[in-house]
């Protein structure tokens, strides 16, 4: 008995000795070549599931994504074809949160800008206005989209002694109870809050939800936050934006394009821009790595995996 596993990329983490010693038992050996022998898929974001992906693996069991997220993979293709869909909640949401949490404050308060002043050697003296920033304590601050990330960053709010508004197609009455959030329509999320953080997945509903027209609906000098999928954005919109100062400044982990970021963006300092690391903590990869192995191992073995996307896949 033995098992074929497509593996793009190199996972260096160490991960649990029982995972290992059941990939062991059922014969999983790892490739970096896909062809009609694989059983199963584990991959990040960079990789596209898609039909023409599909034929090219016949015996193709299980898609493990290491990620949340599941834009790169056409789960319809995948659930006509039997094949499994897996993806890793719960194990980088608060990495998540603490790196939306890490941007707002950065934007807020300019700590980019600051290092930069600081290693080009223009720090010469003390000055009274020397980067001013925004205030975050008893601000309000907007979760568009509250699952589980989404209310993670909105229970850190607690501390600052922010108002919290939300959307979210539910209502989510025990994150209420928790932070006193308040559940509002999109337009008035827009015009009420003074940080607006970015949780929803990206969808064809989703892909330019923030455009040009809900940036004008924005307080002036409010600031954006996003941690979700690039393509929520319209960032020559937002770019445009904040170059005239009708934003304050936005802190973005995620781009349209990546690795490719909108030039108007990058000639900004009042922007954050990071290489989309919002789960690059040790611990939270590894959990994602192992979460996803764990999907494999169910699969392979018959049964349906733990964060199955596709519960009832055609056989």
């Amino acid at each position: 008995m033995g098992f074929r596993v497509y593996r793009p990329y190199d996972f260096p983490d160490r991960i649990d000795p029982e995972i290992g010693k059941e990939l062991k038992r059922l014969g999983v050996r790892f490739e970096k070549e896909l062809h009609a022998g694989t059983d199963a898929v584990v991959c990040l974001l960079g990789t596209k599931v898609d039909a023409a992906f599909l034929e090219r693996a016949p015996r193709l069991r299980v898609v493990s994504n290491v990620a949340v997220g599941h834009d790169n993979i056409d789960i319809k293709a995948c659930t006509d074809r039997g094949v499994f869909v897996t993806n890793t909640p719960d194990v980088l949401t608060e990495a998540t949160a603490d790196l939306a949490w890490a941007l707002l404050l950065a934007a807020a308060r300019r700590v980019t800008e600051g290092e930069r002043f600081v290693r080009a050697g223009k720090w010469k003296r003390w000055d009274w206005t020397l980067l001013r920033g925004a205030d975050v304590h008893g601000k309000t601050l907007g979760i568009l989209g509250a699952g589980r990330i989404g209310q993670a960053t909105g229970h850190r709010a607690v501390g600052f002694s922010m108002q919290v508004l939300y959307t979210s197609r539910e209502r989510k009455l025990l994150f209420e109870h928790t932070t006193q959030a308040r559940r509002v329509d999109f337009k008035t999320l827009l015009k009420e809050s003074d940080f607006l953080s970015i949780h929803v997945p990206l969808s064809a509903k989703t892909r330019h939800l923030i455009g040009g027209k809900e940036l004008a609906l924005m307080k002036p000098g409010a600031i954006l936050i996003n941690t979700a999928r690039g393509p929520i954005v319209d960032e020559a919109a937002l770019a445009k934006a904040l170059k005239a100062r009708k934003l304050g400044s936005a802190g973005l982990d995620v781009f349209e394009r990546e690795p490719e970021v909108h030039q108007g963006l990058l000639k900004l300092d009042n922007v954050v821009l990071l290489p989309h690391v919002g789960s690059a903590t040790e611990s939270a990869r590894r959990k994602m790595l192992e979460t996803a192995l764990r999907n494999v191992i169910a699969a392979l073995k018959g049964m349906v995996p733990p964060n199955a996307l596709n519960a009832h896949p055609r056989t």
